[in-house]
């Protein structure tokens, strides 16, 4: 059996001027990054801005388990069977991190034969959007310090910065650290912080900003700090927004590549959705609307957070609305959630399959409650048996949702023709009546009781004396009617990971909360949420390798 990448390295790619003529592009706006990826001019979006906008179809998933559900395998598969059954479809996805890569994760460009191409590039440099981001921030931490060192005309304090250094990597060490030390001429000594760059600030504002004024306007409204008085500092302050936009200019603009069946995919942008809002770029999502019939993209993690997050705050600052969203489930990952060990999923039992399909139901639940019709892809592996196969269809048939046996890992888009059908038909039948889940114009804390019992399912929702600080200075800022981004774990409803199924008789604890202006969002931490993840003992790097010729092995 081959791996992803051994098939990713097999494929026949067309070069990327061809994938552009697909859709219409000139080859004047494709921005050539080697032969089979590239960028897309500005000038593309005045001349697609008459065109007729597609249909949106959102992907996202039961929460994520040890037993993989393969939501970006099945995005892929989605977009490439579209293709096949005679739909004019275009995949938009994110980029993914370098961290996760080499960590526990592994690659994000899909599995099997349901692959975005070329896989390397993609899981490793790509166009460089991560590295820009990167600096942009780390500008941005540099020019801020700088400004203490040299007089401190602001009145900056120290001891209220609001803003992290950022790597994109899996590094603990870094969480927590000292600068600054080595007498006078090396700066001010202070506690600084690492987060990863999927889940800094400068990410999010480029994947929500409009164009390049838009963008340059959302990094200057950053709070970087407070002064002595308490009153906030900008990055405009600091006149940092003219640089960070000048790093961010190519980055801005969405990246074209393919899958395996030479389908086109946008991929741009990265934000995490445990610690981040999940999404991939507006710009790319918007362009691809434009360009295709059909536009399929996904959303990270569970419906408790990517989806939720694609909803309240994308489609809402971005102006766009899904027609449908598909709720990728496995029989493995729903027996983990009705108790099975990891190790022992191969083998059938629809007792704890019956007791996980509570997960399933929530998310079915949750993406009704934003008026959204549904479909159920059931991404199939061998181990699945009848009897359990039926216990899924049992209950999608109770909840009169389609469901769909999906086989894109081992047979590409062929093997996603009766999902495409599914959701073309769903989508004919029913427009939906897409809505926000709250009023952007609440309070921080009713907007986040509003989740946490909605989507959560929680009794309630305590507060930190820190967060309680935090959410009374943000609202006496004015950043209280922004919408909310929820820092929570992802492997469960809760903000306790270790809670599986539809957990009962629980609280959601706010431990902290951080306004992100430029963004135009206030990010809810709960529970033991990090935003710098570490490598686990044994890291996806130790096996990825590259030999005399420059061919990589080992990536997933």
């Amino acid at each position: 059996m081959l791996t992803d990448i051994e098939i990713a390295q097999a494929a026949r790619l067309e070069p990327i001027t061809q994938i552009a003529a697909k859709l219409g592009i000139d080859a004047d706006d494709v921005e050539m990054y080697g032969k089979y990826k590239a960028k897309l001019s500005e000038v593309l979006y005045k001349k697609t801005a008459a065109n007729k906008d597609g249909k949106l179809i959102l992907v996202t998933a039961i929460n994520p388990t040890p037993a993989g559900e393969g939501k970006t395998t099945v995005s892929t598969g989605l977009s490439m069977a579209l293709n096949r059954i005679g739909k004019k479809c275009v995949l938009a996805l994110r980029e993914p991190s370098l961290g996760p890569v080499f960590g526990i994760k592994g690659g994000a460009a899909g599995g099997g034969y349901s692959q975005v191409v070329p896989m390397e590039d993609i899981n490793l440099h790509f166009t460089g959007d991560m590295h820009a981001i990167t600096a942009a921030n780390n500008l941005l931490c540099a020019l801020l310090d700088n400004h203490m060192q040299q007089g401190n005309e602001l009145d900056i304090d120290q001891r209220r910065i609001m803003i992290d250094r950022c790597l994109d990597m899996n590094d603990r060490a870094l969480r927590n650290v000292v600068i600054g030390m080595g007498g006078k001429v090396n700066g001010v000594p202070r506690e600084d912080h690492f987060r990863i760059t999927v889940a800094s600030e400068v990410m999010a504002i480029l994947c929500l900003a409009r164009d390049l004024p838009d963008l340059k306007e959302r990094l200057g409204s950053i709070l970087v700090a407070y002064n002595r008085k308490g009153e906030p500092i900008y990055a405009r302050d600091l006149k940092a927004q003219g640089a960070m936009t000048a790093l961010l200019k190519d980055a801005l603009k969405p990246n074209l590549v393919q899958t395996l069946e030479n389908t086109p995919v946008l991929m741009h942008g990265g934000p995490f959705a445990n610690i981040a809002h999940g999404c991939n770029s507006v710009r790319a999502t918007k362009l691809a609307l434009k360009l295709g019939d059909y536009v399929v993209t996904e959303a990270g993690f569970g419906a408790d957070l990517g989806a939720e997050k694609f909803c309240d705050i994308k489609c809402r600052l971005a102006g766009i609305k899904p027609s449908c969203a598909v709720i990728v489930a496995t029989i493995r990952a729903l027996k983990y959630n009705g108790g099975v060990p990891k190790a022992e999923l191969g083998t059938e039992n629809v007792e704890a399959l019956e007791k996980g399909l509570v997960n399933l139901r929530t998310h079915i639940e949750n993406m009704r409650s934003f008026g959204l019709p549904v479909v159920v892809a059931m991404n199939r592996f061998g181990t699945d048996t009848e009897g359990e196969i039926a216990a899924v269809k049992a209950l999608c048939d109770e909840m009169s949702v389609p469901v769909s046996l999906c086989e894109v890992f081992a047979k590409g888009g062929e093997g996603g023709e009766d999902l495409a059908r599914k959701v073309v038909e769903v989508m004919e039948k029913d427009s939906g009546d897409f809505r926000f889940l709250y009023d952007e114009k609440l309070s921080i804390k009713e907007k986040m009781d509003i989740i946490a019992k909605n989507i959560y399912r929680a009794d309630g929702v305590v507060y930190s004396a820190k967060a309680e600080k935090a959410i009374e200075e943000a609202e006496r800022l004015g950043f209280g009617g922004t919408p909310v981004c929820v820092a929570k774990t992802q492997y469960s409803l809760s903000d306790d990971p270790t809670r599986l199924g539809r957990p009962e008789g629980f609280e959601i604890h706010v431990s902290d909360v951080r306004v992100c202006a430029g963004a135009g969002f206030a990010v809810i931490y709960t529970g033991d949420i990090m935003t710098m993840p570490g490598l686990p003992k044994a890291p996806a790097a130790n096996i990825i390798d590259c030999d005399e010729n420059g061919n990589i092995s080992g990536l997933f």
